[in-house]
């Protein structure tokens, strides 16, 4: 169970703490602590509809690092990592690094929670760097023109995007698919977008409930199909193995250790992932 954190008085309206936000929720199926009341119900519900949130967001994330290194083993030395979510090591600078210790990541989230712990983002290897912005992914010409990117990426050069785990937060009424081409747009030839989206498809009795109840709890959400998560990808080609699973996307040791335990499996996981490049 994750401990409490208790805001300071001027601190409550700005963070919205009566209402789950996906960082905190997605802290808490991590087993992280930076989470507060209505984060933890909304958590506790959704496990109740449905077991799989915790696995879920372990295979996530330890696909988003097998993606990331995919990415650096490319030569791509520009990362842009929208929906970040709180710090949990190794995050993505401390994986790419490790492979390009030059690259440039800059993260961006709309938590003011994620701000505060921004500094473990910041901790760069000397020879590469990293900035933290606060920004919102339905607002994509913000994040383009900030301070951070125009500082670190360059748009003349591939630049991997990072959007993971992030979609499933926004109905159609925001125009998901139209955010997804106004960020890949000016991304250059050879760009990679890394894209993970909760999918209904392998239980959808249970993912129905668990999206009732989320509602319920003041949170704001909608799973796709496979068909429909495809569909992020347009403008893209497909890196093999295509939209799968994320323990099927080449499975390192530890995610086959996970998949031979029976830990993983798809509708535990109840996610699908691809990589798209920019043609």
């Amino acid at each position: 169970m994750a401990e409490s954190h208790d805001a300071e008085p001027g601190m409550y309206d700005q963070l919205n703490l009566d209402k789950p936000h996906p960082a905190r929720v997605y802290d808490y199926f991590l087993g992280g602590k930076d989470n507060f009341a209505a984060d933890r119900q909304a958590a506790e519900h959704l496990l109740q509809a449905f077991p799989g949130f915790r696995t879920a967001a372990q295979s996530n994330r330890m696909w988003m690092h097998r993606a990331a290194r995919y990415a650096a083993e490319q030569g791509i030395t520009q990362f842009l990592d929208i929906g970040t979510g709180i710090p949990t090591e190794p995050n993505l600078h401390e994986v790419v690094q490790e492979i390009i210790p030059s690259a440039h990541v800059v993260y961006a989230d709309n938590d003011p929670i994620v701000l505060a712990h921004s500094r473990a983002l910041l901790v760069s290897k000397p020879e590469g760097r990293t900035a933290y912005l606060e920004a919102d992914v339905t607002d994509p010409q913000a994040i383009l023109e900030s301070a951070e990117v125009k500082d670190l990426i360059d748009f003349g050069k591939p630049v991997a995007l990072s959007i993971v785990g992030v979609f499933h937060y926004l109905p159609d009424h925001l125009k998901p698919y139209d955010l997804v081409r106004q960020l890949v747009e000016p991304l250059a030839p050879g760009s990679l977008l890394i894209f993970s989206h909760c999918t209904p498809d392998f239980a959808p009795e249970l993912w129905e409930r668990a999206m009732v109840v989320y509602k319920a709890d003041g949170g704001e959400a909608q799973v796709r199909s496979k068909e429909e998560v495809t569909r992020f990808f347009e403008g893209t080609e497909l890196v093999e193995p295509g939209v799968v699973s994320p323990f099927r996307w080449f499975p390192d040791d530890e995610t086959q250790a996970y998949v031979d335990r029976g830990e993983f499996t798809d509708i535990m996981c109840s996610l699908w992932v691809g990589v798209g490049r920019k043609p």
